[in-house]
């Protein structure tokens, strides 16, 4: 079985990079860009585009705004890569209470239909 901690590491925070990516692109930003700004590589960013990083879970409407005015915020220089710890773990936050990490940990971790073990703590 694998803890929630670890659904995170492998799946949740690679689609929040991805779907940042794909957003920062869409603004016009490239790729040596947004990986510096991510500090992440080049090509790493190369594979969150091309959905061979990240891809796979679909985030709700909610979840896909915080990233996109997150994306918004770098773009314009509101935002800079001191906030991608912070604005990633808020958004990882609401993931998890949005189900998707129940879901997901059902998915991947062969979890108990009747697990709680997600709903441990709750969002600021």
């Amino acid at each position: 079985m694998k803890p929630p901690c670890e659904i995170v590491v492998w799946y949740i925070i690679p689609a929040i990079r991805s779907e940042l990516a794909k957003s920062l692109l869409n603004l016009g930003m490239k790729q040596k860009k947004i990986s510096e700004l991510m500090d992440i590589t080049q090509p790493a960013v190369s594979q969150y585009l091309t959905d061979k990083r990240g891809s796979g879970i679909q985030f709700n409407d909610d979840v896909k705004k915080l990233i996109h005015e997150f994306a918004n915020d770098l773009y314009e220089g509101k935002a800079d890569k001191s906030d991608i710890i912070s604005r990633t773990c808020y958004i990882c936050k609401r993931i998890k209470t949005a189900d998707v990490l129940c879901q997901i940990h059902k998915e991947k971790g062969q979890i108990p239909v009747d697990c709680k073990a997600c709903l441990g703590s709750e969002v600021d």
